[in-house]
C-alpha cells in the first residue's frame, strides 16, 4: 500500500473515532468494531505508526492553512479586503462569505465561520491519541524510535490543544487564578469508551499543555523518522520554544525567560541579517532562514502544490488575487526605513467608489507568495518573548536590548529609554509578526481593545476589551452531543 493511501486509510478510520465531533453515536457503534480492526492492523507496526504520524502533520497543516491562518490579523485590523474581480459586484470590498460572520463579530454557534478548525483539532487529537496508545506495544522497533514518536505525537496534541484555547477560551488573565472555561483536553480514544467530559478551567487546561510539552521535551531522542525538511516536524528546539510562547501566554515569565534563551543560545539559529531579510521571505519554496517550524506545503508525486498560504494572501496579476491585503493601519506603523515596510507587493486594482470604478493601490505581503508553508514559530518570536518576560520580571533594560535586537536588524530607530515598553513591545510584535497568525491573541494576552481602521467594512470595527467576542462558539453539533460541554458568555 502507498503511503498516500495509507494517509487516507488512516483518516478515514479516525474520522468516526473523533472524540467530540461524531454526530451519531450509534452510528459509531456500528462502524467501530470493523474499524477498530483496520485501526490495529495499520498500527501493529513501526511503519505504520510513522505513517499514522505524518498524517496527523498532514492534517495539522491543511487545518491551520484554512480560516484560522487569518483568524488573528483579520480581526485584529492588521488586513483588509481586496476589491471583487468579476461579475456584477466588480470592484466591491465585501468580508468573504467564509469569514463574514466572524469579522462582524456575529458568529454563530450553530454554523461557526471555524467550525471546521474545531473539529478538525479534535480530530487531529485522537490522531495522537491513537498513536500513544499503540506506540508502547511496538515489538520492531527500539527505545529511540519509540521516543521520538511519543515526543512529536505529545507535542501535536499539546499544539492542537494550545491554538483551540487561544480561539475558544478568553486569556489567561481573564479572571485573576484562570478558572475561567477552557477546554475539554482529550487525552484518550474513543477505542476505551464513549465519554462525555465537561470543560477544564483554563488553568488546569495550560497545565495539561505544559505537562505534554514538558514529557514531550524530556522523550525527544533526536532520531529522524521522516524524509522530509527537518523544519517540517517538530523536535525538541521547536518544542521549546511552543513551550515558552505557552508560558508568556500564561504570564510565567521566568519559564518564559528561559526556554526562549535556551532557544536563542542553543538552537543553532541566528536571525536572519539584515541584508538578506527581504530576500529570504520573499524565496520561492523554501522558508526564511530563521524558521523553527513551518509545516511543508502538499504536493503529489509530480510536485504539484495542493495548497499554500498564497490562497489567503497571493498576488499572480491584477486579475488573480487572493482576498486578503494589509490594512493602512499596519502600513503606516513602519519608519521610512524599516525593511519590514518594503515587505509587500503594491497593485492598483479596480474599486468601486461612488458608483464608479477607479484604480486604488493595495498591498499584499511578501511573506506569502508563490508556495508558502504554515509559519508556525520563528527565532524572531523568541527574542520578542524573551523581551515580554523581561518586562514582566521587571527587567526594563533587558527589554529594551532585545527589542532593540529587531530593531537593529529592520534598520529602524532604537530605543534609548526605558518608558512605555509595554506600548512599544506591543507595536513591535505587531510589526515583526504580521500575518503570522498572532496579533489578536497578543491584543488579548495584553488586554487591550480592537481598534480597526479607516478602511474596516463591518459594521463593527472596534471592541472593547474585556468582550465574549475575542474569542468564538463552540459549535452546536458538539453541544448537541455532549451535554456537559458549556457553550461560551454571548454565544
Amino acid at each position: 500500500m502507498t503511503q498516500t493511501k495509507q494517509l487516507k486509510q488512516f483518516s478515514k478510520y479516525t474520522l468516526i473515532a473523533l472524540l467530540l465531533t461524531c454526530f451519531n453515536c450509534s452510528s459509531f457503534l456500528e462502524q467501530e468494531p470493523g474499524s477498530q480492526t483496520s485501526i490495529t492492523e495499520l498500527l501493529d507496526t513501526t511503519d505504520g505508526v510513522v505513517t499514522a504520524l505524518n498524517g496527523a502533520y498532514h492534517d495539522l497543516e491543511s487545518n491551520v492553512r484554512g480560516n484560522y491562518t487569518i483568524y488573528a490579523d483579520m480581526q485584529a485590523g492588521n488586513t483588509t479586503f481586496t476589491p471583487t474581480e468579476t461579475g456584477s459586484n466588480t470592484g466591491q470590498i465585501t468580508a468573504p462569505s467564509n469569514v463574514e460572520n466572524i469579522y462582524n463579530f456575529t458568529d454563530l454557534a450553530d454554523e461557526s465561520n471555524l467550525e471546521g478548525f474545531y473539529d478538525d483539532s479534535y480530530d487531529i487529537i485522537n490522531q495522537t491519541n491513537l498513536i500513544l496508545e499503540y506506540v508502547d506495544t511496538l515489538t520492531d522497533s527500539n527505545d529511540d524510535v519509540k521516543n521520538q514518536i511519543r515526543a512529536e505525537a505529545l507535542t501535536i496534541r499539546a499544539y492542537a490543544h494550545f491554538l483551540l484555547s487561544q480561539v475558544y477560551a478568553q486569556n489567561y488573565g481573564f479572571t485573576a487564578d484562570a478558572s475561567h472555561l477552557g477546554l475539554v483536553y482529550s487525552k484518550t480514544t474513543l477505542t476505551n469508551g464513549i465519554t462525555y467530559p465537561s470543560r477544564e478551567t483554563l488553568a488546569t487546561t495550560y497545565n495539561l499543555i505544559i505537562d505534554d510539552l514538558t514529557s514531550a521535551i524530556n522523550n525527544y531522542s533526536n532520531t529522524l523518522l521522516f524524509d522530509g525538511p527537518t523544519y517540517s516536524y517538530f523536535n525538541k528546539v521547536s518544542t521549546q520554544a511552543l513551550l515558552a510562547r505557552v508560558y508568556v501566554s500564561k504570564y510565567d515569565w521566568q519559564n518564559a525567560y528561559d526556554l526562549a534563551n535556551e532557544v536563542i543560545l542553543n538552537s543553532g539559529k541566528t536571525l536572519t541579517p539584515s541584508e538578506d531579510y527581504i530576500a529570504e521571505w520573499e524565496k520561492t519554496d523554501l522558508p526564511i532562514s530563521e524558521v523553527l517550524l513551518e509545516f511543508s506545503i502538499p504536493r503529489d508525486t509530480g510536485g504539484t502544490v495542493g495548497g499554500s498560504l498564497s490562497s489567503s494572501y497571493g498576488f499572480t496579476s491584477t486579475t488573480d488575487y487572493a482576498d486578503y491585503v494589509a490594512s493602512e493601519d499596519i502600513l503606516n506603523l513602519f519608519e521610512t526605513n524599516d525593511l519590514r515596510g518594503q515587505l509587500f507587493l503594491e497593485s492598483n486594482l479596480p474599486t468601486l467608489i461612488d458608483g464608479e470604478l477607479e484604480d486604488r493601490p493595495y498591498y499584499f505581503t511578501k511573506k506569502f507568495q508563490d508556495n508558502p508553508g504554515f509559519v508556525a514559530i520563528r527565532l524572531s518570536e523568541m527574542y520578542l518573548i524573551r523581551a515580554e518576560a523581561s518586562l514582566g520580571l521587571e527587567n526594563l533594560e533587558d527589554c529594551k536590548d532585545d527589542i532593540n535586537i529587531l530593531r537593529n536588524r529592520a534598520n529602524t530607530t532604537l530605543l534609548t529609554e526605558t518608558t512605555n515598553l509595554e506600548d512599544i513591545l506591543l507595536l513591535e510584535r505587531r510589526k515583526e509578526m504580521c500575518f503570522e497568525a498572532q496579533y489578536l491573541f497578543d491584543l488579548a494576552r495584553f488586554q487591550q481593545n480592537i481598534v480597526r481602521g479607516a478602511d474596516c467594512v463591518s459594521q463593527t470595527c472596534n471592541l472593547i476589551y474585556p468582550s465574549g467576542k475575542y474569542i468564538l462558539p463552540i459549535p452546536d453539533s458538539n453541544i448537541e452531543l455532549n451535554s456537559n460541554l458549556q457553550q461560551n458568555d454571548t454565544y
